[in-house]
């Protein structure tokens, strides 16, 4: 039964975890789907009110205070007297990642994009749902939760990954630092390293691990995992975890 007390927010909707995502939490709350474009998240709404579900779409830019703060004015009109029970932050870069070699390099166009999508992101959403989150620590059926999405380049750099790995290690350490902060006032805040394709079919690396049958991540399963941490006991909180197929190498 979908809760008429809380509800979920995910930003950052897309064909494979956001979307998972929101579809796995609507289950259990009303949902907001944050995106850029409409089109990231009209399909996924349609699709959960269908389904007997609630959500709503909003088209905003996580990386924009004003924008960001936008939205929340519209999420506080459309649910009010609901409590934020979880908040998964799933937002990309808003430029295609850049793996070339170091010295090709710039700050405009390579480094700023990473920095602003994942570390400045996260910053202005987390100042804005922590708030929430901690005011609903004493009614929330589950302990009120922020996950955030990261990756292989979270924990280590490699050759034409510098800036993507600049950015995704500053969210970490930035998840790190919220997840000490309040998990001691009944937030939990966890990182999830994604260390694999994801089975999208229309993916660039679609086909990788010789496509063998579950070779790639289920985005399901990483919604169910996302979906296990927010229902973690407050005695036992993961802080960080990290997902692959059976066959990846690591």
């Amino acid at each position: 039964m979908v809760s008429n007390k809380f509800f979920a927010i995910v930003a950052g909707i897309g064909p494979a975890t956001g979307r998972s995502v929101a579809l796995r939490f609507s289950e259990s709350y009303p949902v907001v789907l944050l995106a850029r474009r409409p089109e990231s998240y009209n399909d996924v709404v349609a699709q959960i009110n269908k389904a007997g579900g609630r959500a709503i779409g909003i088209s905003a830019d996580a990386t924009d205070e004003s924008s960001l703060a936008s939205a929340f004015e519209t999420i506080k009109k459309e649910f009010e007297g609901l409590q934020l029970a979880a908040a998964i932050y799933n937002v990309r870069p808003n430029s295609r990642p850049s793996r070339k070699p170091f010295l090709q390099l710039t700050i405009s166009d390579d480094l700023e994009p990473s920095l602003i999508g994942n570390i400045r992101g996260l910053f202005i959403f987390g100042q804005k749902v922590v708030p929430l989150l901690l005011e609903s620590v004493d009614s929330s059926p589950y302990p009120p939760t922020l996950v955030v999405t990261g990756a292989t380049a979270s924990i280590r750099g490699s050759k034409n990954w510098s800036v993507i790995a600049a950015g995704k290690c500053g969210a970490r350490a930035l998840t790190q630092s919220l997840a000490r902060e309040f998990g001691p006032q009944g937030v939990h805040v966890a990182h999830a390293i994604i260390d694999g394709g994801i089975d999208v079919p229309d993916a660039e690396h679609a086909n990788r691990n010789d496509a063998t049958p579950d070779g790639k991540i289920s985005p399901y399963g990483i919604a169910e995992s996302y979906w296990n941490l927010h229902t973690q006991h407050k005695s036992a909180f993961t802080q960080e975890i990290d997902l692959r197929p059976f066959n990846e190498h690591f």
